[in-house]
């Protein structure tokens, strides 16, 4: 039997950091005078003492070294518990929602994903927009941190690949996790401070600058205004473009760039592909744009460059009205979407490396037709891909697929109509949060969705969220024996 002692340990702490984060949207409302203050007060409260509690209960098994399993069992809880946590201020307070809707909020929120059931943020109180943005951060950070120690040690969707990579810098094996996830976490802080700073130059108001920065770097999306990016000058559209792809570069590569080295970031093969494909999906949605209606050049780019990078990257803000630009640009949005971004960020999607890797197998088998002696292994940014990796990563778009289509079908049975539910599966699984479809024209969220696809879609964000294979392999009877 598993010990979940450790899980619950670390699990009660993030809770209880969880309500002391609250206390800065409570103090926000406190100084603008709203009454929505108390919401959080409560919340804090609730979520410090139940975390506490669990911490206490479970800490005679702390600071042990957690195995396998138990890595498995921590990185589901902290996205399913934390959102429940984290939804508490949306069920106290304003907007006062039902149970669902705040879950599903929170959990979009917690995974990056973008999605929102909250008709009019406008009207919200400003601690509430806050804590929408603070959810996206708290989240980009969390899944860095698994993206860069647990699940390599895992052996999740082939990221095993990156294991040495992850914990060797420059042929220097860092002693513990702890020291890499501290530099994430300062390279993660500069870069969000960065944004929001930027988006305060170029005219943002300043609470806009801050909700957004946090939502930009965790390649987020939440934003206090309903109309997203919408109304802002070019030059911000082309600020947060850019901010969009750093906060979906592998964040080891910063590391390595805070310890004094730019070649990594330079050299590395994801990311070199990751912005080729991003360039050709924007200069063939622009072209088609500019030459199919009467948008000029430079908005045609503009606007294109915004959404693309921000449906690749995961991000899911948009600027104007990209769902009736016809079906070429959806098209390539959605293949760009499935791809996703790069592994090793706060970015979700199938990621670039698996998707590279697979196409160099797909042409090793084609040259092996050629010619059937032929000997060669799939190799990838200099080194070969071995037999364990390549299956994970072959599981994991199989798993990827099935899953798709499974939640689209799912979410058609509880009578949503087939392209409202196609896209629902597609911005939940891949964690982008565009929302596109009949049943969300009226009011661009998915609030119209009946509560049991919102609980398909959560169930599919936390499992995009987690690479599919970490919530799965949980359902095996064999994971529990000892």
């Amino acid at each position: 039997m598993v010990d979940l002692r450790p899980v619950g340990y670390v699990i009660g702490l993030i809770i209880a950091a969880l309500g002391l984060a609250m206390l800065v949207p409570l103090l926000t409302d406190i100084l603008l005078g709203d009454p929505n203050a108390e919401a959080f007060a409560q919340s804090a409260l609730i979520c410090v003492l139940a975390g506490s509690l669990t911490a206490i209960a479970c800490q005679n098994r702390a600071g042990r070294s957690l195995s396998v399993r138990q890595a498995f069992l921590l990185t589901l809880g902290i996205w399913v518990f934390v959102p429940l946590f984290g939804a508490l201020p949306f069920v106290i307070g304003a907007p006062e929602v039902r149970i669902i809707d705040a879950y599903f909020e929170a959990v979009s929120g917690i995974t990056t994903t973008g999605a929102s059931v909250f008709v009019g943020v406008d009207d919200l109180p400003a601690g509430v927009n806050l804590w929408r943005g603070m959810l996206n951060w708290l989240g980009g950070l969390g899944i860095a941190f698994i993206a860069m120690i647990f699940l390599p040690v895992m052996r999740v969707g082939g990221m095993q690949f990156f294991r040495t990579e992850g914990f060797d810098t420059f042929g220097k094996v860092l002693p513990r996790a702890t020291d890499i996830a501290r530099e994430l976490f300062f390279v993660y802080v500069a870069l969000t401070a960065s944004c929001m700073g930027v988006y305060g130059l170029l005219g943002m108001p300043p609470f806009e600058a801050v909700a957004h920065g946090l939502a930009t770097i965790a390649t987020g999306g939440f934003s206090p205004r309903s109309a997203s990016f919408s109304g802002y000058s070019g030059s911000i559209h082309y600020a947060t473009a850019i901010f969009m792809l750093l906060g979906s570069f592998p964040y080891i590569r910063y590391v390595q760039l805070v310890r004094g080295s730019a070649i990594p970031l330079w050299r590395d093969v994801q990311v070199r592909g990751y912005l080729t494909w991003v360039a050709v999906a924007v200069l063939a949605v622009a072209g088609w744009r500019f030459a199919t209606s009467d948008q000029g050049l430079e908005p045609a780019f503009r606007e294109s460059l915004f959404n693309l990078v921000s449906v690749m990257s995961s991000t899911g803000f948009g600027a104007g009205d990209f769902a009736a630009w016809g079906s070429f640009s959806i098209i390539v949005a959605m293949w760009i979407g499935v791809i996703g971004a790069c592994s090793g960020s706060s970015a979700a999607g199938l990621s670039v490396f698996r998707v590279q890797i697979m196409f160099g197998a797909l042409a090793e088998q084609v040259r092996r037709i050629h010619a059937p002696h032929r000997i060669a292994p799939v190799r990838y940014a200099g080194r070969t891909v071995d037999a364990d990796t390549m299956d994970a990563i072959v599981l994991y778009l199989g798993a990827y697929i099935l899953t798709f289509g499974a939640i689209a079908l799912l979410i058609d049975e509880t009578g949503v109509d087939f392209e409202s539910a196609l896209f629902a599966s597609w911005t939940s699984i891949g964690n982008i949060g565009y929302s596109y479809g009949p049943l969300v024209g009226a009011t661009g969220t998915f609030i119209d969705y009946p509560d049991v696809a919102k609980g398909l879609m959560i169930l599919a964000m936390i499992m995009g969220r987690l690479s599919l294979l970490s919530v799965l392999v949980i359902l095996l009877p064999r994971f529990w024996q000892d």
